[in-house]
C-alpha cells in the first residue's frame, strides 16, 4: 500500500500522519510530499524518519492513494496529475468540493457514493463536516427547512502562522500579522475572503457544501462565521427548523445513535460541549439542545469538534479506510486496522 501524504509538514498534514499511525493504516511505503524547501528533510512515522520527496516523484510512484493537504492551486493543478495514474486522491482543499463530478464525502453519511472510478474525492470543509454529521440523522427523521449557524473558529482552522500570531499577543510580543487585526482579545466575524453577496466564503461553503452531502438543495443555509482565540477545535451554535414536530428525548437518541457523535447535553451539571474538550479527539460533540420556542418545529444546537481531525485529516483517512475495505485498492479485503470504532 503506497500512500502519498501532500503538505506532509502542515498542521493538517503532521496529524494526518498521525491519524494513519493511530488507526494501524497499512501503509507499506510512505511518500511525504512538502514544498521544493524541504525536499531532503524528514518527517517522522512510526518512529522512522521518512525523506521528504518531491511531488514528481510521489507521482512517478504510482501511489494506491494520496491524501492532499496543501491549498487548492496544489490540488488542481496535481490532484489530477495522481489520477491519471490510478491514484485515489482525498483532497481537502475546496478546489473540487463543488465539482457535480466530484463526490464530497463524510464516511459516516455518503461513503455509499464513492466508485470505482472516483479518483479525485473532496472532503468538506471543517466547519461543514461537523455541522452535517449533527444534521443528518434530524434530517432523516424530521426533514430540515432551514438551518441557520454561527462558528465561533479555532485559529488553528487559519494554519501554523495564526497559531504563531496569538500566541505571540498572549506573551504581549509583536506579532506577525496573518489576520488584519489582533486576535487575542477578540473575535473577527471574518473568515476566509469577502464575496460579493457580503458573505465570506466560509460562510458560503457552509451552505453549498451542506446541500451538496445531505443531497437536498431545498434545505435552506445561513451562516456568520467567526475566528475566536482558540487552539482546539471549532464551536457552533445552530438553530434548525424541521417540517415535522420532533421531541427532545428523540433528538437526543437519534444523535446518540449516530456515529462519530456524542451527545454531552446535562446542563444543570454543567456538561456541555466545549473545544477544550475536544481537542485531540475524532468525535463531534452535540449539547444544549433546546426547543426554540419563537417559531414552530424548532430546535437549538451547540455542536464542537476538532477541526484537525474530525474537520480534516480523520475524515480523510476514514474515506482512505473505506476505499481499502471495499477492495478499491489492496489485496486483502479485511484487516485487523478496518472499522476502528470511534470511543464516545
Amino acid at each position: 500500500m503506497k500512500v502519498a501524504v501532500v503538505g506532509a509538514t502542515g498542521m493538517v498534514g503532521q496529524i494526518m500522519l498521525k491519524v494513519l499511525e493511530e488507526r494501524n493504516f497499512p501503509v507499506t511505503q510512505l511518500f511525504p510530499v512538502a514544498s521544493e524547501n524541504s525536499i531532503g528533510k524528514t518527517v517522522v512515522f512510526k518512529g522512522e524518519n521518512i525523506p521528504i520527496v518531491s511531488m514528481q516523484d510521489a507521482i512517478n510512484a504510482h501511489c494506491d492513494i494520496a491524501l492532499f493537504s496543501a491549498g487548492g492551486s496544489v490540488s488542481l493543478e496535481f490532484a489530477p496529475e495522481f489520477a491519471k495514474k490510478g491514484t485515489f486522491v482525498i483532497d481537502n482543499s475546496s478546489a473540487w468540493r463543488l465539482d457535480p463530478n466530484v463526490k464530497l464525502v463524510v464516511p459516516e453519511i455518503n461513503s455509499d457514493l464513492i466508485g470505482e472510478n472516483d479518483k479525485i474525492i473532496a472532503n468538506p470543509n471543517c466547519s461543514t463536516t461537523q455541522l452535517v454529521m449533527a444534521l443528518k440523522p434530524l434530517h432523516d427523521t424530521y426533514k430540515i427547512k432551514r438551518v441557520v449557524v454561527s462558528t465561533y473558529q479555532s485559529v488553528t482552522g487559519t494554519g501554523k502562522n495564526a497559531v504563531d500570531q496569538l500566541e505571540s499577543e498572549l506573551k504581549g510580543e509583536t506579532a506577525k500579522m496573518v489576520y488584519p487585526y489582533q486576535i487575542f482579545k477578540n473575535a473577527l466575524p471574518h473568515c476566509d475572503v469577502f464575496e460579493e453577496n457580503g458573505y465570506t466564503k466560509e460562510e458560503m461553503k457552509l451552505v453549498h457544501e451542506t446541500k451538496k452531502i445531505l443531497q437536498d438543495d431545498s434545505i435552506q443555509v445561513t451562516a456568520t462565521a467567526v475566528r475566536v482565540p482558540v487552539q482546539g477545535g471549532h464551536s457552533e451554535a445552530v438553530n434548525i427548523e424541521f417540517e415535522n414536530d420532533f421531541e427532545l428525548s428523540e433528538v437526543r437518541q437519534l444523535l446518540h445513535r449516530m456515529p462519530g457523535v456524542v451527545v454531552k447535553d446535562n446542563p444543570d451539571a454543567q456538561i456541555y460541549p466545549m473545544p477544550l474538550y475536544a481537542e485531540g479527539k475524532d468525535e463531534v460533540f452535540v449539547g444544549r439542545i433546546r426547543r426554540d420556542f419563537s417559531q414552530p418545529n424548532t430546535l437549538n444546537m451547540w455542536i464542537v469538534s476538532d477541526n484537525l481531525r474530525k474537520g480534516a485529516a480523520t475524515n480523510t483517512v476514514q474515506i482512505a479506510s473505506f476505499l481499502v475495505e471495499n477492495n478499491f485498492v489492496g489485496n486483502s479485503p479485511k484487516k485487523e486496522w478496518i472499522s476502528i470504532p470511534l470511543k464516545k
